[in-house]
């Protein structure tokens, strides 16, 4: 018996119906990208290794999916790496290309390839999958959509205020209530300087922006894994208990963070965001949280993270400031800003929400009854005529009893059916037939037109 097929764990197929909801989202933040003024780019599925490798820090290192060298790609490996269990320098050796992460950093390597064709700044969007080695989980998949928009080559923060403006824009056209969440990358280096401990950066950054999944104790202990003194994490604890308005936290984190330079400029970057934003106006909640930190190592200002109000799930959009991402491949100096939507765990709140559009998955408007060679010509006739017109038509393919075929449209959810028999034939004429309300007229083709555009608009 043959086996069952199946899919790997952490991805799925998606039917027809799911397919037109995702397309729906999609659509969605690609014409808010549009509206904004963002240009669609592609990138390749892999990327050599040596581009990935080192940019998401250690644990992103972890989840990278390697692909194995094509041919012999043993022939060159060292087999005493097999036998001594070291992983790390035989897949080196094995693989040279990786499936991309995310967006960013092909991105980054797109610019500085391209460098010459640019014009600066350069704003680009791009709607692709990545994958990562993850344990799969509610809301957490291996192979998933990304949907970024970035600019590189401008250090204004008004780059930030729009794009939270954008965020804004999209999720109100989803009618997903939202919360967004910001921090500077240089708050964190100064409270990492504060705690006497500056060469700690990123085991801070790490354990910290674990605090709202595993509480406060937690993290304090993870700290000490990670080398941090026990005076070093009780100075932090003030830190991490402020509370209060946006304009109280930001005081208190001015105050806290007084005597580094550093800090200090995090803080009034953040202030001049939050003050832009709010001039601007804002649907969503705006938050400050000092324990956002997103895990990544090449954020330098500026972190946004959103989650969903409504429903419990992970963040379903992220982003900020990356000044120095363009230097690792021999572009220094190029700055940039970009947010993430996750597009899947978006499709899994508008599903658990019930948000999505009734006539999103709706494709054919009018089907075409085939009740013989003659009868589906003349069908054929009008459905091109309908076409024509924007209509969306479709004829049954084979001549079947009638029930069946209008059992078929009503499956599908279709609005209007058509029938040409003989004596429709002989007048010129078909009868269509509302399927919602089951209404039947004898019209031409073209009064047929002007019933099914007036009740679309």
């Amino acid at each position: 018996m043959a086996q069952k097929p199946s899919i790997p764990k952490g991805t799925r197929d998606f039917s027809p119906v799911e397919t037109a909801r995702r397309n729906y989202i999609f659509d969605t933040i690609r014409e808010v990208f549009r509206l904004y003024g963002f240009m669609p780019i592609e990138t390749p599925a892999m990327e050599n290794l040596s581009t990935l490798m080192g940019k998401y820090g250690e644990e992103g290192d972890k989840l990278l999916f390697k692909i194995l060298n094509s041919g012999d790609y043993l022939a060159k490996a060292d087999r005493s790496l097999i036998d001594s269990g070291d992983t790390n320098r035989l897949a080196a050796q094995l693989c040279e290309k990786g499936l991309r992460y995310d967006l960013t950093v092909p991105f980054a390597r797109f610019v500085v390839q391209h460098r010459n064709e640019l014009q600066f700044p350069f704003k680009r969007f791009q709607i692709q999958p990545v994958w990562r080695a993850d344990r799969p989980q509610k809301g957490r998949y291996r192979e998933f959509y990304q949907c970024d928009a970035d600019v590189v080559g401008s250090d204004s923060l008004i780059n930030e205020i729009e794009l939270l403006q954008l965020v804004d824009e999209v999720f109100a056209r989803l009618n997903i209530r939202i919360a967004i969440k910001v921090n500077n990358r240089k708050v964190l280096a100064g409270i990492a300087e504060i705690l006497g401990e500056p060469d700690k950066i990123v085991d801070i950054t790490v354990a910290i922006d674990k605090l709202d999944k595993i509480g406060i104790e937690n993290v304090n202990m993870e700290l000490a894994e990670r080398g941090l003194s026990s005076e070093a994490i009780e100075r932090l604890q003030p830190i991490l208990a402020i509370s209060g308005t946006t304009d109280e936290r930001l005081a208190a984190l001015s105050s806290l963070l007084s005597s580094s330079e550093t800090g200090s400029l995090g803080v009034k970057e953040l202030q001049e965001v939050v003050n832009g934003t709010r001039q601007l106006g804002l649907r969503a909640e705006l938050d400050l949280d000092v324990s956002l930190a997103r895990g990544l190592n090449y954020y330098t200002g500026t972190i946004i993270e959103v989650k969903a109000l409504d429903v419990t799930i992970g963040s379903i959009t992220g982003g900020g400031r990356y000044d120095n991402l363009t230097g690792v491949f021999g572009m220094p100096g190029l700055s940039g800003v970009g947010i993430s939507f996750g597009a899947d765990r978006i499709y899994d709140v508008l599903t658990a929400l019930n948000l999505f559009p009734d006539d999103t998955a709706k494709a054919t408007t009018v089907m075409f009854a085939n009740l013989g060679v003659a009868e589906a010509a003349a069908s054929m006739r009008a459905l091109k005529a309908m076409r024509e017109a924007g209509i969306a038509a479709e004829i049954y393919p084979d001549e079947a009893k009638m029930k069946k075929q209008m059992s078929w449209a009503d499956s599908r959810s279709i609005p209007f059916v058509a029938i040409i028999g003989e004596s429709e034939m002989a007048e010129g004429k078909m009868m269509l037939k509302n399927m919602t309300t089951g209404e039947q007229v004898p019209v031409n083709t073209s009064e047929a037109i002007e019933v099914v555009l007036s009740l679309k608009k």
